[in-house]
């Protein structure tokens, strides 16, 4: 795993990757990610906060990873990226790794060619400039990161967070990427788009979903109708409707398929119970809809992921061709 770094980075954007996947959590029985910072230059980097920094390695160690990371470099959009970096990040997708730009990192990989043809996440401030500087890339503004397997993009600082825990998600399961974001106190995963954060949300004074939030977490196998959420939240359904959506980004049901997709993938990596006892407690009723689901959002049948995870767990990301579980 390599993160590049070069003059201008954002060090915010650069702790998460080192948070992430620089942490030793070995003693927690948790995967230990071979990490390194890159640079092309041999001498210190300045970063956008005032201190400077040392890479201990150079672009053949980046060129040679299975995960690269790249952040904000030179804000509010890097210069042109020399050719070594060019091609290093080339020869890393070739040989099988994951590129992942942060936050306005998207233009490093855009300059690189890397993002072609491709969706990208692009933090809503800076889209019409990326827009205009690479016509070739679909633009989208909406959401908090993007995931298409080998490159992936997310949008403004807090997304570098979501987008690194996906990766580890897809990577080492959700069990781990469960473990990480308890420990950072952060949620593993956050639900809507960028629409929630471009303006203030609506004042709620004291009338907050936290509640029925964490009640409909603690519910997953029941019938969960809009009407009975309201009527608990003390709402009308289209008042609760609009104010789930203004609160959490989405709607009740998508809430919803997300956290028992998510409560899925612990059982299955954790317990040998069936899929039709794991669809069951899970809420998805069976294992056709569940496996409809998994596909849907994950890429692979419920027993794909559990082949994967439960045989895999605790390896670090990344064998040279091997893509993960969301492939």
């Amino acid at each position: 795993m390599a993160v590049l770094v070069g003059d201008g980075v954002a060090p915010f954007e650069l702790g998460v990757a080192c948070e992430v996947f620089g942490t030793d959590r070995g003693e927690q029985q948790l995967p230990v990610y071979d990490f390194a910072l890159c640079s092309e230059s041999t001498s210190s980097v300045s970063t956008k906060s005032g201190f400077r920094l040392i890479a201990t390695h150079g672009l053949r160690r980046l060129s040679e990873a299975d995960l690269v990371i790249v952040p904000p470099l030179d804000e509010p959009a890097p210069p042109e990226v020399s050719r070594p970096v060019i091609e290093a990040l080339s020869r890393a997708v070739e040989g099988g790794a994951w590129v992942a730009a942060l936050c306005s990192g998207v233009f490093v990989l855009g300059q690189a060619g890397l993002l072609r043809g491709r969706t990208a996440a692009v933090h809503w401030y800076k889209a019409d400039d990326f827009r205009r500087e690479f016509p070739d890339v679909e633009v989208d503004e909406s959401v908090l990161y993007t995931a298409d397997p080998p490159v992936f993009t997310s949008a403004g600082t807090a997304a570098a967070i979501d987008l690194c825990l996906h990766l580890v998600r897809m990577r080492s399961g959700a069990r781990t990427a469960n473990a990480i974001a308890r420990r950072m106190v952060v949620p593993p995963h956050r639900e809507g788009g960028q629409a929630q954060y471009i303006e203030l949300p609506v004042p709620t004074s004291t009338d907050t979903l936290g509640p029925v939030l964490e009640w409909m977490g603690h519910n997953l196998r029941r019938d969960l109708p809009v009407a009975e959420l309201a009527r608990r939240a003390r709402m009308s359904p289209r008042t609760f409707a609009r104010r789930f959506k203004a609160e959490t980004g989405t709607t009740p049901l998508h809430w919803l398929t997300t956290q028992r997709t998510a409560r899925a993938q612990q059982l299955l990596e954790d317990t040998d119970s069936t899929l039709e006892s794991v669809a069951d407690s899970c809420g998805f009723g069976n294992a056709t809809t569940m496996r409809h689901h998994f596909l849907r959002r994950l890429g692979v049948t419920p027993t794909e992921y559990r082949r994967t995870f439960r045989t895999d767990r605790g390896v670090a990301p990344g064998r040279r061709g091997h893509h993960g579980s969301g492939s």
